[in-house]
């Protein structure tokens, strides 16, 4: 047996191995999605660019492996379920391992296994990705490197959405055509993940996804061979929202400019061109206002770049698309419409390694939903010979719903009451919005009244928040007007307030003294004041009849027990006779 065929056998062990160990995991939802460090460089030596090597296989097990996992984690598979894909990956793992392959056949075969493992599982939940939720943040800077040189990559990566996205896993795209892939390809190593990048409460707010930021750092050496230009280096990016896997990554993009050796040719032209091609990109953007609400109208800048440092651009045309898909009749929509019917904006030309800024006054639907809306920015424009050369660009722009509100009418029971007593006051608030509220609270304004403060926290679009407030009442009321004052923050955490009055009568008690009927008051006397006397009489007689009555009790009492002693006296006197 040749050497080569005992490392297919030996791999083939190894694959079936991996294969239990990934299908064997619990269904539970428990399951990580498993990835290498990718800060160390490997070279891969090829006999044939042309040929796999066993990294190759490697990698291409490893990405139908990441597949696999996806699958188990948005599905829970039943058993029959679960051999079929314990089998079908069995099966591409055993190809791949005894199978000699080109390296585009061998990409190919990797695509047609992840389609096979899908219909395995057919009918699975999937979070559709966007880059509405994830983005690059404008922190990243472009690395300028030669050839043969080492660079570090720094993906920064910002969540817009509201949600958290957990488990994640970011791979760069990597090929072997050098005017793809600016650095030596490694077989493995470049799968980094991490657990999750926080969302916030306030979806969209540009400011709280940086803050937020996740920030990734890969370790490239650049080829011998490299062009002279900007390459943009793709990486996709898998994770999981509320629990779902999502379909397929998104795919986050940043540059790098390489140096290559004397005559090695540029970015987008023959190898052999002294020139290099220009190429037109955005370094940025802004709005004014910098707050975008739907219905409003606004102007956004977008800063573009012609990143050649020899060659003018000429005949640039910019046309901005803001398209949405999935309305009520399944067709797509424009979320922002230029106000001059325009959505073109065209120059003569941009020098060498200049910005040029455009310029455009749009306006945001009204039904538009707060969240970022991306913005494709397409480019065309000719240099020097070369004519209708084209690029795209995309920007992701916030849109703001702004809070609509209202209330029912107050009800207070009693409306009139008594200094230091209570009124219960009632009422509901209801957001008729297509933003939540937060922090939702109700304080009341009133010089004769106080407490009755109620936090009601949290209410979402459509919702109503049902006030009970208890008042007490301080002081009489001069106008008999208590102010409710409604305060909460909104998606983007500006605060909102708005009044609503109420009356509310409060009163001082007061105690008169009871009225005598004249036909029952006394006549008037003159002298001495006769009812005193007569009371004072009336008492010392009461006096004496006690006085009186307690001496005949006392003499009746000695009276009895002297005739109680004569006859015990008596009884023994005859006793003495007989």
């Amino acid at each position: 047996m040749n050497r080569r065929r005992m490392r297919g056998i030996f791999r083939s062990c190894v694959a079936a191995a991996a294969a239990v160990f990934v299908l064997a995991q619990p269904v539970d939802g428990t399951r990580m999605v498993y990835a290498t460090s990718g800060n160390e460089v490997e070279t891969v030596e090829r006999s044939s660019d042309r040929v796999i090597t066993d990294d190759d296989r490697a990698e291409a097990d490893a990405q139908l492996k990441y597949h696999v996992d996806s699958i188990l984690k948005r599905t829970n598979p039943d058993e029959y379920t679960l051999q079929k894909l314990n089998d079908t990956l069995y099966s591409a793992y055993y190809y791949i391992a005894n199978t000699e392959l080109s390296v585009s056949e061998l990409w190919s075969y990797v695509a047609e296994m992840k389609g096979k493992l899908d219909a395995v599982v057919p009918d699975v939940s999937v979070t559709t990705p966007t880059t509405e939720f994830l983005a690059v943040g404008d922190n990243w800077e472009t690395p300028s490197v030669s050839y043969g040189q080492q660079v570090s990559i720094v993906l920064p990566i910002i969540n817009l959405g509201s949600e958290d996205l957990t488990d994640l896993v970011v791979n760069p795209v990597v090929s072997n055509d050098v005017a793809v892939w600016p650095f030596e390809p490694s077989s493995t190593g470049y799968g980094q993940s991490f657990a999750e990048i926080p969302g916030n409460p306030f979806g969209g707010n540009y400011e709280a996804g940086m803050f937020a930021r996740r920030e990734l750092t890969w370790q490239f050496t650049v080829r011998e061979d490299v062009l002279t230009g900007y390459y943009p280096l793709p990486f996709e990016v898998w994770y999981t929202k509320e629990g779902v896997r999502c379909e397929e990554p998104v795919t986050l993009t940043v540059y790098v400019y390489t140096q290559g050796k004397p005559g090695a040719g540029h970015i987008g032209g023959d190898t052999s061109a002294v020139e290099s091609k220009p190429r037109i990109i955005v370094t940025g953007f802004e709005t004014d206002p910098g707050e975008v609400y739907a219905g409003d109208t606004f102007m956004v800048t977008i800063h573009v770049k012609n990143t050649s440092k020899e060659q003018a651009v000429s005949n640039v045309l910019f046309d901005m698309q803001a398209v949405e898909s999935g309305t009520e009749a399944n067709t797509t929509y424009a979320v922002f419409l230029p106000t001059s019917g325009s959505s073109s904006v065209y120059t003569d030309s941009i020098a060498p390694g200049s910005e040029y800024d455009i310029n455009i006054e749009m306006t945001a639907k009204t039904d538009l939903s707060q969240k970022p809306y991306v913005l494709t920015v397409k480019m065309k424009y000719d240099a020097g010979k070369d004519i209708d050369l084209t690029d795209e660009a995309k920007v992701s722009i916030p849109v703001l719903q702004k809070a609509r509100y209202d209330t029912g009418d107050i009800q207070v029971m009693p409306a009139s009451l008594a200094v230091g007593n209570q009124s219960n006051v009632v009422f509901s608030i209801y957001n008729m919005g297509k933003t939540t509220f937060y922090n939702l609270q109700v304080k009341y304004e009133g010089d004769f009244v106080e407490g009755g403060d109620t936090f009601l926290g949290t209410l979402k679009p459509g919702e109503t928040a049902n006030v009970d407030s208890m008042l007490t009442a301080t002081a009489p009321s001069s106008n008999g007007t208590v102010k409710a004052l409604i305060t909460f923050e909104d998606e983007s955490g500006n605060p909102v307030s708005f009044e609503r009055e109420f009356a509310l009568d409060v009163y001082e008690e007061v105690y008169d003294e009871p009225m005598i009927p004249e036909d029952m008051m006394p006549e008037e006397q003159s002298g001495p004041n006769v009812g005193l006397i007569a009371g004072i009489a009336a008492a010392a007689a009461v006096v004496a009849v006690i006085i009186v009555i307690v001496v005949i009790r006392k003499k009746k009492k000695k009276a009895a027990a002297l005739k109680l002693e004569d006859d015990f006296l008596n009884g023994l006197g005859e006793d003495k006779q007989d």
